[in-house]
């Protein structure tokens, strides 16, 4: 029975009305009333139904200040909680013959009820024992845990763990998300701390299920590294690296695991909740304000919070699982990637070209290119035979050289790594305790077991020896951990790995799948500090785990080359940020795909203004660095990065600030004001510290400034005379002072004397302050001391010498022992949209800046907009003509947008242009993508013969026909492909008004002409239907039909790939299904049995493609062949 229907038979909340809510609950007599009669007054109930009517009773309590879980500060055990729970249910509740159950105003209705006690104490005893002659007996685990889940109070005030009961507490695995397990161990005695919010602990099957429900109008954020907005509600995430290559919006599992959950509440207040598990995870936030989080085993809930800022939030989370290391200031710098620099000689072209041209960048990357065969800790001796050469190159031209290194190590006897790693025992071992061979890039491969400190060591010492070349920073890819030929996409689940005991022991993959990647983050960490103790290390990591922040830096993966993923780059980072994660950033440009000048150029504007700025691309695809689309985008591209390279001072001082307290870098908008619901759901714009980031994610012209909703208060308009239609606006905030710096080509060419140029914007009270961070840019002085941070403070003061006064500038106080270095400071004081005065003295002495007349500044700020406005109009005229011929040379696929069809639960997204194929089929309720393809190819397919690409799936389709639905029509797309020889390829989807969950597809190939000699007859063809369905879970999926003949079926995947035909007796009957048992979702695909003569299933890695063929025949005018088909996306759970 569901919750909503057991508070049903309590009554409505806040009813005035005193009723029988089901008058087939008649008042019992009162001459025999026993617990298990009460009882019998909301039949039927199951345990599990009873369970949530105790648990809501006592969340009821404590909601309302009417039940403490503490007495005299300290923990009361949950029997007592349990037994003071019933006490105030027969003191609050009235029962009339043991059911008429009431609510008043301020609790309950019904206060007055005097009906017989002993209805209402069997009715207690009925909730809170199993049997009513025995009241202190032991419950289950189910009913134990829906009394009272088992609490401390650790880390620090206002943070709370809650665990199912105290014996799954001391059975709980060890914390790898704190930076030190034993804070989560650890209670602590604090005044005045109890819980505002407690979970609810519930069992199903073998799943612990943890509900939390919190005020109406609760915004959520936060789950990690995840697709779509960055307010969550109505999302469902599973925790479960998976290597997501091209993922969108809807993928419900991509490279790393975040099982937490930051909400803002409805009065602003921030809290949050981690599921504090490494094993599959779901996160379920469909149900407004509601959490429901469901992983295997038992497993500790920690909740932090509520807190007056989202800050605080932040703060206290770093306290707990620890903040991010501080970086290398060389690593802000821009940075430059490409899969496919396939040799030494390109990979210093490239550098190069960035100082030829005068485009800042810091750091170029290398790819899986320079090894010799795919084989880590190797060079490829033709194309890179001196990596020492290449190295001292780069650092010569100022940059650095980050190379990448992945898990899996070739397994081949005489390759280095490969035989002293049999020799120490490293390896994951398979559940028979033999070293688990997996494919990756080089072939067959072993995979060390991270989870074990041997291994981490012996790991430690391969890195020594590779830093060792002149390697800068190490980039770990491929660590979910990634392989090939499998249907899950990583190794079996079964698989052993022997970790240390403090990090759980030996334990299954099951259990370790989502640190894999993060312990191998730490193991090269240690690698690079073992090499060199005096540099911080920089390690780029593609899966993690919460926490891993701790150690490395991350991207968001294989994004696609279009808008939709540049749109996406905001709120994937943010949410990333609000997890612990302040380092990160998308592959500007996009990864797999072609990007367009138009693209690239929105892209690098963004890009430059997040925490992560790298381009980078994969081989197959055009070049794309910043010079590569021609003079005007490359001149966009060094705006763009001048003026991240202008603000290095502000950038490095907030990460210095998120390395202290756990504050993210960049942080959405509503952290300006978490009181106003407006800024909850803004993904174009993000704030760093005080500064807004205006961005235009979409192919639209950006809007005027006075078309803007900016946050209350003041905030002012500024740039670096780089101005531009394609680039973020940028806004200080009133009140704030950010410090600026010289246009640098990398971070070496920068000096301690450079000139510092403060940006203030007073407040309304005419008052501004600020700080900025200073050390060596490396190494670890810092810790000791050697370190500067000034606080700047500004004031509109009355002046002898300026009627309209001046602003006064000085140093308020500092912090560190690093020496001041002799300088300028120079201060722009921005009083109006794009109008400032500027002064310059020297730094650490009070300089003065004389303001102008007020009607003078509005003058100016009309004259601004005016002159801006002409010349943006200008620059985006010319800027359109490049983009159009550049769409011109490129063809059409580089700037058509898919078609959308959505009605009712389907949402479909189709290229007619490219194969005419579906990219995109979405369940709409649960937001599962069960079609998921690139622009180019993928998703749903047709072909016209056996042979796989065969004519049909990437010719141009043109639409014939494009229905939209009204109220109660069809959504159809006509589609039409020439492929050949007189034949066409015809399409029509539809989603069909009698039916709000259905695809219904209608496929032929017609003869329009045929050659001279032919009879009428075509050459011969077959009709392939090729759907690819993505399976979030792919080993708990399975296929279910009858077969012509009867018999029932289930295909399961096997790990490794496989592909099966099935015709005759032995085909589906005109249906067959595919069932995702974690989720319960499943697509029913039905067709006519007299038009496919061959159904074939193909399992892949995280896909299954169930096909459907046709006869292979000629075709004439007459005698076309067809295949009409539906899909049937339904939630077996919810029908």
């Amino acid at each position: 029975m569901h919750r909503q229907v057991l508070l049903s038979r309590l009554g409505p909340p806040n009813s005035a009305d005193a009723h029988y809510i089901n008058p087939a609950l008649r008042p019992l007599s009162t001459s025999s009333v026993s617990s298990r009669t009460a009882l019998a007054c909301f039949s039927p109930l199951s345990p599990h139904s009873l369970s949530l009517l105790r648990s809501w009773w006592i969340r009821e309590l404590v909601d309302c200040r009417l039940l403490s879980v503490r007495a005299s500060g300290v923990r009361r055990p949950a029997s007592a909680v349990a037994a003071a729970a019933a006490g105030l249910w027969r003191r609050r509740i009235g029962v009339a013959g043991a059911c008429d159950v009431r609510r008043d105003p301020g609790f309950f209705h019904g206060s007055k009820l005097h009906e017989s006690r002993r209805h209402r104490l069997a009715l207690t005893r009925a909730l809170f024992t199993e049997a009513p002659d025995a009241p202190d007996a032991p419950v289950g685990r189910m009913a134990s845990a829906a009394v009272m889940p088992a609490w401390l109070s650790i880390v620090e005030k206002s943070v709370f763990r809650f665990d199912e009961s105290e014996s799954a507490r001391k059975e709980a695995a060890p914390s790898l998300s704190f930076v030190t397990p034993g804070l989560r161990e650890e209670e602590i005695h604090v005044d005045s701390n109890e819980p505002e919010f407690i979970p609810v602990f519930e069992a199903d099957g073998v799943n612990q299920v943890v509900t939390l429900k919190l005020p109406t109008g609760t915004a959520f954020y936060g789950t990690g590294e995840v697709g779509g907005p960055v307010e969550r509600t109505g999302k469902r995430v599973y925790s479960w690296n998976t290597d997501a290559w091209g993922y969108n919006q809807s993928t419900a599992s991509l490279y790393q695991s975040h099982p937490w959950v930051f909400s803002i509440l409805p009065n602003g207040q921030a809290f949050g909740v981690l599921a504090d598990t490494t094993r599959r995870c779901e996160i379920d936030l469909r149900k407004e304000s509601s959490i429901r989080i469901v992983a295997t085993a038992s497993f500790p809930v920690i909740t932090f919070g509520p807190f007056a800022t989202p800050e605080a939030l932040m703060t206290s989370l770093g306290h707990a699982i620890g903040t991010m290391q501080m970086p290398p200031k060389w690593a802000l710098g821009y940075q430059q990637c490409r899969w496919s620099y396939m040799t030494a000689a390109r990979v210093a072209e490239v550098a190069a070209t960035f100082r030829e041209k005068k485009i800042p960048c810091d750091v170029i990357w290398m790819d899986i290119d320079y090894m010799q065969d795919f084989k880590c800790f190797t060079f490829d001796k033709e194309t890179f035979p001196d990596p020492k050469g290449l190295s001292d190159e780069l650092h010569s031209l100022g940059f650095k050289g980050i190379w990448m290194l992945d898990p899996g190590i070739h397994a081949d006897k005489g390759y280095g790594p490969y035989d002293t790693g049999c020799e120490e025992d490293v390896w994951v071992q398979t559940a028979d305790g033999k070293p688990y061979i997996g494919e990756c890039w080089p072939g067959p491969v072993a995979f060390p077991d991270f989870l074990n400190k041997k291994t981490r060591s012996w790991w430690a010492k391969l890195v020594k020896e590779f830093v060792a070349i002149g390697v800068d920073g190490i980039w770990n890819d491929m660590n979910e951990p990634a392989v090939f030929k499998t249907v899950s996409k990583t190794m079996p689940e079964s698989n052993i790995h022997r970790g240390d005991e403090e990090v759980g022991g030996r334990q299954t993959h099951s259990h370790y799948h989502n640190v894999y990647g993060m312990y191998q983050a730490r193991s090269t960490y240690e690698g690079m500090l073992l090499a060199n103790a005096d540099k911080r290390p920089f390690v780029l990591t593609r899966a993690a785990f919460i926490g891993a922040h701790r150690y490395a830096a991350t991207w968001t993966g294989d994004n696609l080359a279009n808008w939709e993923h540049l749109g996406m780059s905001i709120p994937m980072a943010l949410n990333l940020g609000l997890s612990g994660q302040a380092f990160s950033g998308p592959d500007i440009g996009g990864f797999a795909g072609d990007s367009t000048p138009k693209l690239f150029a929105r892209w690098m504007g963004l890009g430059a203004m997040l925490p992560f700025a790298r381009g980078h691309s994969e081989q197959g695809t055009i070049d794309q660095e910043p010079w590569s689309f021609g003079p005007e985008v490359e001149e966009l591209s060094r705006y763009a990065l001048n003026r991240r390279y202008r603000m290095l001072p502000h950038f490095y001082t907030l990460f210095h600030k998120s390395h202290v307290t756990g504050v993210p870098v960049m942080t959405p908008v509503f952290f300006a004001d978490p009181t106003d619901p407006k800024l909850r759901k803004v993904d174009d714009s993000f704030l760093l510290g005080p500064i807004l980031v205006k961005a235009w994610p979409l192919p639209k012209k950006r809007t005027t400034v006075v078309d803007m909703d900016l946050p209350k208060g003041i905030w002012q308009r500024f740039h670096f005379n780089d101005d531009h239609p394609e680039l973020p606006m940028l806004f200080l905030k009133g009140g704030a002072i950010v410090s600026t710096g010289p246009v640098i080509q990398n971070v070496g060419e920068a000096s301690p004397t450079d000139t510092v140029t403060l940006l203030i914007a007073l407040d309304d009270k005419g008052r501004a302050s600020g700080e900025l961070y200073e050390d060596a840019g490396d190494g670890f002085g810092f810790e000791a001391g050697d370190y500067l941070i000034t606080h700047y403070e500004a004031e509109k003061v009355a002046s002898a010498s300026s009627k309209d006064g001046e602003v006064v500038i000085r140093i308020a106080s500092t912090e560190g022992q690093r020496e001041r270095p002799k300088r300028k400071l120079r201060a722009r004081v921005l009083i109006g949209d794009i109008v400032e005065v500027e002064g310059e003295g020297v730094d650490g002495e009070e300089l003065r800046v004389k303001l102008p007349a007020d009607e003078d500044i509005s003058k100016k700020v009309v004259l601004n907009r005016e002159n801006d406005h002409s010349n943006l109009e200008r620059m985006q005229s010319l800027l359109d003509e490049v983009f159009e011929d550049h769409q011109a040379i490129m063809g059409v696929g580089a700037v058509l947008m898919p078609e959308d069809l959505v009605k009712g639960d389907v949402a479909v997204k189709v290229v007619p242009w490219i194969g005419g194929h579906i990219m995109s089929m979405i369940h709409k309720p649960s937001g599962y993508e069960w079609m998921e393809g690139r622009l180019e190819n993928g998703g749903y397919e047709e072909f016209s013969g056996s042979e796989f690409k065969s004519s049909g799936y990437n010719e141009p389709y043109t639409v014939v026909r494009r229905e939209l639905s009204q109220m109660y029509g069809n959504e159809v797309l006509g589609m039409e492909g020439d492929i050949g020889g007189g034949l066409v390829l015809a399409r029509e989807i539809n989603l069909p008004h009698d039916s709000l969950k259905k695809v219904r597809i209608s496929s032929s190939i017609v003869a329009r002409s045929v050659g001279a000699g032919s009879g009428g007859f075509s050459r011969l063809v077959r009709l392939r239907i090729h759907p690819m369905f993505r399976i979030t879970h792919p080993m708990e999926s399975y296929i279910e039909y009858t077969s012509v003949d009867g018999k029932r079926h289930t295909l399961k995947p096997a790990m490794e790939f496989g592909e099966t035909s099935y015709e005759g007796a032995e085909k589906p009957n005109g249906e067959w299904t595919l069932i995702d048992s974690v989720t319960g979702l499943a697509v029913v695909n039905t067709f006519d049995v007299k038009e496919v003569e061959l159904c074939h299933v193909k399992w892949g890695p995280g896909s299954v493609t169930l096909e459907l063929w046709s006869e292979e025949r000629p075709v004439s005018k007459d005698t076309p062949l067809s295949i009409t088909h539906e899909y049937d996306l339904i939630d077996t759970l919810a029908s």
